[in-house]
């Protein structure tokens, strides 16, 4: 039985040497979309979790309308989901460049291939340094808010419901305060950085504006609940910390594990775009030196096409989930 099997493969010679079986694909090809379907079960994996948790917690979820309201040069103009769409449309924009790249290569155009990918590199680009500029309005925040000793957060709106920043009415309580840390050799764990304001000059402040209201975290008709003036004062007495934007242990914005889920997976993404951005480079100077036009093929033109085009529609979903459901 060894020695048929042996002479059968002899005649016969490989089973497959990496040409255009089967279906018709190459051996790179089938690899990247075999790298491609495990990938995509790998975000569907942490998107699926995003909805479990986002269904688990629907009453406290922050709500995405106001949480990505900023827009470069335009400090203080409410511009919710302006700048996200902006960055899809870039990202989805460098997909249609990347298929005509792909088509100039079909038709061994090496100029047109170079100017395609470049325009897909600075697509690229652009979309991750807005992804990081987001990252920064995120993580700075710009309201505010206190934390209860149940974990609960609590925003400061005015009479007409909009959002007020804890710095236009705290109070300046001249105080000494000390950061918690392992070194100073009284605590034994270290606590967040010290704020701008204490939780004494928010409450201090608070009661001397009554105009201002407090906004809990809690979702009814798709808005959050506004409490009386009797009832605020009531719940300031439970305030324990003052947050300031998001961290992966606190977030003013709402639960905390929106922060979490955002960082992680906007994170990963960013980070296969990064991946797709260095490689396009790499192809594009391999273009340059006209590496394909040699080999008379700009396949692999075509195979870090694949990539980025999964890249693109994985941001199709998590744009959903985050930004639109």
């Amino acid at each position: 039985m060894a020695a048929t099997v042996t002479t059968t493969a002899t005649t016969t010679g490989k089973t497959w040497g990496g040409g255009n079986e089967p279906m018709g694909a190459s051996y790179g090809k089938m690899m990247m979309w075999f790298f491609i379907v495990s990938d995509a079960l790998t975000f569907s994996g942490f998107l699926a979790s995003y909805g479990f948790s986002r269904f688990k917690f629907i009453e406290t979820w922050p709500i995405a309308d106001e949480v990505f309201t900023h827009f470069p040069f335009l400090h203080g103009v409410d511009a919710p989901m302006y700048y996200v769409a902006l960055m899809t449309f870039i990202l989805i924009f460098s997909s249609v460049t990347m298929v005509l790249a792909v088509d100039a290569g079909h038709q061994m155009k090496k100029t047109k291939v170079a100017i395609y990918m470049l325009l897909t590199i600075v697509g690229g680009l652009i979309f991750l340094g807005s992804q990081a500029w987001e990252w920064k309005n995120f993580i700075k925040g710009e309201y505010g808010a206190v934390e209860t000793k149940g974990g609960a957060i609590l925003q400061f709106v005015d009479a007409d419901g909009k959002r007020v920043s804890i710095d236009a009415f705290a109070a300046n309580i001249p105080s000494t305060r000390v950061q918690k840390t392992r070194s100073n050799g009284v605590w034994f764990e270290e606590s967040n950085s010290l704020g701008e304001h204490s939780v004494e000059e928010v409450i201090a402040g608070f009661k001397a504006n009554p105009n201002i209201l407090i906004r809990t975290e809690w979702i009814k008709d798709k808005k959050k609940t506004v409490l009386s003036r009797e009832e605020s004062l009531a719940r300031l007495q439970d305030a324990q910390i003052v947050v300031r934007g998001a961290d992966l242990i606190r977030n003013e914005y709402g639960h905390k594990l929106f922060a979490d889920f955002f960082f992680f997976i906007t994170g990963f993404h960013g980070f296969h775009v990064f991946s797709g951005v260095v490689i396009n480079i790499i192809i594009f100077f391999n273009v340059l030196l006209g590496t394909y036009e040699k080999r008379r093929s700009y396949e692999m033109v075509e195979k870090v096409g694949l990539y980025w085009h999964f890249v693109d529609l994985v941001w199709v979903f998590v744009f959903t989930f985050f930004y639109l459901v």
